[in-house]
């Protein structure tokens, strides 16, 4: 499989962002199955991030991390793709 993310190192912190579909982060459950899933794989805390139509954003995961995250510009982030079996 295939997925868009980012490790991020900010203010101290590191974390990675995952780009998830829309309906993943709409419903509770299955976006905290996702966070556990590519927890593991990163090895540090994850946020999913799903886009509308519109490309605007919602984030799934630890509030600070999703707050820090609601206030950068997309575009800024250097999005990698990683194979994850």
């Amino acid at each position: 499989m295939r997925i868009q993310g980012a490790i991020i190192r900010e203010r101290g912190q590191t974390f990675a962002v995952v780009v998830v579909k829309p309906h993943i982060v709409h419903n509770q459950n299955e976006a905290a199955r996702a966070v556990r899933t590519f927890t593991p794989i990163f090895g540090v805390p994850v946020v999913l991030l799903a886009q509308d139509s519109r490309g605007r954003p919602t984030y799934f995961g630890r509030r600070d991390i999703a707050n820090f995250m609601s206030h950068v510009p997309i575009h800024m982030v250097r999005w990698q793709e990683y194979t994850v079996n």
